[in-house]
Parts: structure tokens; sequence; C-alpha cells
């Protein structure tokens, strides 16, 4: 188990960097396979914007 500087990696380890390598590619991989109905950009927008608002007054 390789300690990593947070110069080097956000992750304390490699086993940690390598984990969420595969975590993120698994997610990335399953939304590119998927033939669900997508989400409209002006929707997605609003939603991060009601959330950037809730949490602007912490």
């Amino acid at each position: 188990m390789a300690k990593l500087t947070p110069i080097e990696s956000e992750f304390a380890t490699t086993e940690e960097a390598e984990a969420y390598d595969a975590w993120l590619r698994a997610k990335v991989e399953k939304a590119m396979v998927s033939t669900g109905p997508g989400i409209p950009h002006d929707e997605v927008m609003a939603e991060m914007q009601a959330i950037i608002d809730r949490h602007k007054d912490r």
C-alpha cells in the first residue's frame, strides 16, 4: 500500500485511487449503455441552481 502526498493525488493510498477509478469507470460505462430517457439540459441546470441557492447562506 503506497502512501500518496496531496501533491500526487487527492487519495491517501494508491489502493483508494484505484478503487475510485474502478467505481467511476463502472458508473460511466453504465451511463453510456443506458437506454433510458435523458434529462433536458435546462431541467438539470434548474435543479443545480436550486441546490446552489439552498446552500448559499451556509
